[in-house]
């Protein structure tokens, strides 16, 4: 740690506090250290150090003027510049958290469901996302099984096998899929894929835009 004071006199001081204070009006100060960047803290009279992610050290204010030209580097006004990175993980973070209010099962609950050991569930399912035939989410070390997917037996229902293969085998990312077939799409009408699945006369449409969906995803891999 620098053995001078935190905060930095001069300039870059007031830079600190008035980047600290943008991103709180933007409400993204909470995004900044699952984006690996700089974080900040304010002492009992709001003073703000910002501090770097690897040692925890104070930033000097070169730092600090390099970190706000970063994040207001989109746009054609820097004063009024959106940092897109904090705003996307933002929106994917509340994405996530609606996700996970919706309802999911781990191996235990699938198992349950099921009326068969942990092991045999999680086995089977394993299997099951070898075949692309199930949707499983890995989230801080854990598997979780979204519930929209499955009947009450625990099995996956049987018309979302075939809107379920072509995103799995485009290597769709387990959350975009999981929020593709449980928000309105656009390629839809604003119909529910999931729930627009279960209506015979709407399946091949579903279907058919989940193919779709598939192969943008390749697109943009390439």
């Amino acid at each position: 740690m620098p053995s001078g004071p935190d905060v930095p006199a001069g300039p870059g001081a007031g830079l600190g506090e008035q980047l600290a204070a943008w991103l709180e009006g933007l409400g993204l100060a909470d995004e900044l250290a699952a984006s690996g960047l700089p974080t900040y803290e304010r002492d009992a009279a709001g003073a703000v150090t910002w501090r770097d992610p690897a040692t925890a050290e104070a930033l000097d204010a070169d730092r600090v003027a390099e970190l706000d030209r970063v994040l207001r580097s989109v746009g054609e006004d820097p004063a009024h510049g959106v940092p897109v990175a904090l705003v996307q993980l933002r929106r994917e973070t509340r994405v996530r958290a609606a996700l996970l209010a919706s309802g999911w099962w781990d191996y235990a609950g699938v198992a349950r469901l099921r009326g068969v050991s942990e092991n045999a569930a999680r086995f089977a399912l394993h299997k099951a996302a070898q075949r692309r035939a199930v949707l499983v989410v890995p989230h801080e070390g854990a598997t979780l099984v979204p519930a929209f997917q499955l009947d009450e037996a625990g099995e996956v229902r049987p018309e979302l096998l075939a809107v379920l293969e072509p995103l799995l085998a485009a290597g769709v990312d387990p959350w975009r899929t999981w929020s593709w077939l449980t928000a309105p799409a656009a390629l839809l009408g604003g119909a529910v894929p999931h729930e627009a699945a279960a209506d015979p006369a709407e399946l091949p449409l579903v279907q058919h835009a989940a193919v779709r969906l598939g192969e943008r995803a390749r697109a943009s891999k390439r």
